[in-house]
């Protein structure tokens, strides 16, 4: 199961996906956690210390070996020079596994430890002094675009992506790839306007989306985020004197969590678990198509001087069973 969760800045997202993250290691559940915020703080709030967080592979940086690793054996594909982060499979393709060992993961991910279990992270990297001024955000980012559209995933098989801020998901087709997307609002006008811009940009991609209330401080602020998102509220959450001793850098043992706020991540996962029954694997290798179609004609073309819509393969549909595993 692909999960999102966005929000506005300060919404309090990272902290959410890092305790849904930390839930499913106590639930045995594998997972692969990804910072896909330029804005790095996924890593420390899982429990790393700030020099281990640094150094944690930029997958936007290794963006070479990956293309390399996931173009195979795909005719269609002339060179990993030719492949943009919307660059769909086929054929000959290799794909990405949650429960897995291969080289994207060998170099770009980094084993933490929960609950006595092992989660695999990744994280787009933050900018360099070399991209001040010259490169735009999404270029890291579409690293994590290009793994999912090569991912396939089970039931009870978890990839959690903490996003970018507000709306800014909605500037490449990454927003489409997830099974649930939660959205952090805090009950604040704000809150509540990042929603209905989420909402609105989704609505005409069957993007399932439910609202988390943060920062909940008693009735009248539930009020107001049931009046103001209706049905799209799924939950909400106040305070915690855990997650304030997690941001301290001394996080007591998780199952100290407060009972409510243990209880919401329940919540959360049964919400994420009934995703499965609904999944549409031709819908979603065709909007794939659809963003990388729109990319190619807009600037990949001219960019890399090749027809990018004959990469499209019109018989793959991505899906569980689709592509054995392949050996390097």
């Amino acid at each position: 199961m692909k999960i999102a969760f966005v929000g506005k800045g300060g919404s309090g997202k990272t902290t959410l996906s890092s305790l849904f993250i930390r839930h499913l290691a106590t639930a045995r559940v594998p997972v692969v956690a990804v910072d896909a915020d330029i804005n790095q703080h996924l890593a420390t709030a899982l429990g790393m210390d700030e020099t281990e967080a640094a150094g944690l592979p930029a997958l936007g940086a290794r963006l070479p070996l990956v293309k390399d690793y996931l173009r195979g054996t795909n005719p269609r594909i002339a060179s990993a020079e030719t492949m943009i982060k919307t660059t769909p499979p086929g054929e000959g393709s290799r794909l990405l596994r949650v429960v897995e060992e291969n080289p994207v993961y060998t170099a770009c991910a980094r084993p933490v430890h929960l609950e006595g279990e092992t989660v695999r992270l990744m994280a787009t990297g933050p900018f360099a002094e070399s991209d001040l001024g010259v490169a735009c955000y999404h270029s890291k980012v579409g690293a994590v675009e290009l793994c999912l559209n090569h991912l396939v995933d089970g039931r009870e098989e978890y990839v959690v992506v903490d996003m970018t801020a507000g709306s800014d998901s909605f500037a490449s087709g990454m927003f489409t790839r997830f099974d649930m997307t939660f959205l952090v609002a805090e009950p604040t006008r704000k809150g509540v306007a990042v929603y209905r811009q989420y909402r609105d940009y989704a609505r005409d991609y069957g993007i399932t989306l439910k609202v988390v209330g943060n920062k909940v401080q008693g009735p009248d602020d539930a009020d107001f985020l049931a009046a103001e998102v209706g049905e799209d509220l799924l939950l909400t959450v106040g305070d915690s004197a855990w997650v304030r001793a997690m941001e301290k850098g001394r996080p007591p043992r998780f199952d100290l969590l407060e009972a409510d706020n243990r209880q919401a991540l329940k919540e959360l996962h049964a919400a994420a678990d009934e995703t499965y029954e609904q999944r549409d694997w031709e819908r979603y290798t065709r909007q794939m198509v659809h963003f990388h179609l729109k990319n190619a004609e807009s600037w990949a073309n001219a960019k890399t001087g090749a027809d990018l819509a004959a990469q499209v393969d019109p018989a793959f549909v991505l899906a569980e069973a689709a592509g054995a595993p392949q050996t390097v």
